[in-house]
């Protein structure tokens, strides 16, 4: 029997985007292991974007059938959040299937639901998903409020450290607090990592000693992406933390710890300007290219509220078999 219940049943949960690819099914598995980890729901979200040419299914009379291709896609969405909740005893799983693009009803889903992360997969198989990302997910990342991970690579090592990049921006943050709760969730090991240059590494690499602007950026933001961290680590006492200051471009310094990582967690912006439209250039960089799950907190605009009320277009949450189903 299908149950409704209200969106508000579902806030503060995690909520993770579902397309039926391996890619979704990867992310569904590490969504619900993440809900489990913290005692919140899991909702799985699959939208229905009508108007696509390749949608436009047809039954054995040849006439269109909506209802049939959204019944076959509730079922698997239905099986594989079933599979969910018989891993993860306990866990609360509720699916949502709004009409629309996944890039508009999954921020509206977002905005209303006040989730603790939004999750979605990467696209490509093997080392292919190292460099390609779906355009949903590359969208969402521009876009979401709330903390958005990428979810790709292998299951961590035991021991596997959660990375995050530190710059003392306000969006470093939010990066560091998102990455410290996490850490501590999993009860796993930091690495804070704080890249003092941000010339090209041409330009680095034929820079004299001393050269104007090496020095002065170590000394005037070292100090404080430094106060950052240590301030976020006073609410995590348990935790061990590891600072890590590099004479690297971002990029490379972040990529190359991440081989292994946990979670690699970086703000959207750092020293740059704020922009609702694009993503920095480092977050950019590992969402394409980092060999484990990335997390990105999108850089809010001055007086941007955290939340807004918008409708989804979506039913109510539900669980249980979707309709049409014995």
């Amino acid at each position: 029997m299908t149950r409704t219940h209200t969106l508000s049943e579902g806030r503060g949960g995690v909520l993770v985007c579902f397309d039926g690819s391996e890619g979704a099914h990867t992310a569904l598995w590490w969504a619900a292991a993440e809900a489990s980890v913290r005692g919140v729901p899991l909702v799985a979200a699959q939208s229905f974007e009508w108007d696509l040419p390749s949608l436009h299914a047809v039954d054995e009379h040849g006439e269109y059938n909506e209802r049939l291709l959204r019944e076959n896609a509730e079922q698997d969405l239905n099986r594989a959040t079933g599979e969910c909740r018989e891993a993860f005893s306990g866990l609360t799983v509720f699916f949502a299937t709004p009409d629309g693009p996944p890039e508009v009803t999954m921020v509206q889903l977002a905005d209303q639901l006040d989730p603790v992360m939004v999750v979605a997969g990467a696209s490509g198989r093997g080392a292919l998903a190292r460099m390609v990302l779906g355009s949903t997910a590359a969208e969402l990342a521009r876009r979401v409020r709330q903390p958005f991970v990428v979810v790709r690579g292998e299951p961590p090592a035991a021991d596997a450290p959660v990375v995050v990049g530190v710059d003392g921006s306000d969006n470093s943050e939010r990066a560091v607090d998102f990455a410290l709760d996490f850490a501590e969730y999993h009860r796993a090991p930091v690495r804070a990592v704080y890249s003092w240059t941000d010339w090209p590494l041409e330009a680095y690499a034929t820079a004299p000693p001393g050269q104007v602007g090496l020095t002065h950026v170590d000394e005037s933001t070292q100090a404080v992406a430094k106060e950052q961290l240590d301030t976020a680590a006073t609410r995590h006492p348990d935790l061990g933390i590891d600072w890590e200051p590099v004479t690297e471009r971002p990029t490379h310094a972040l990529l190359d710890r991440a081989e292994g990582a946990r979670l690699l967690v970086v703000g959207s912006h750092g020293r740059g300007p704020v922009t609702r439209a694009l993503l920095g250039s480092v977050s950019h960089a590992v969402l394409y290219h980092a060999p484990c799950p990335v997390a990105v907190l999108r850089a809010l605009d001055r007086g941007e509220p955290a939340r807004e009320d918008t409708g989804t277009g979506a039913e109510a949450l539900r669980t249980g078999p979707p309709r049409g189903s014995a």
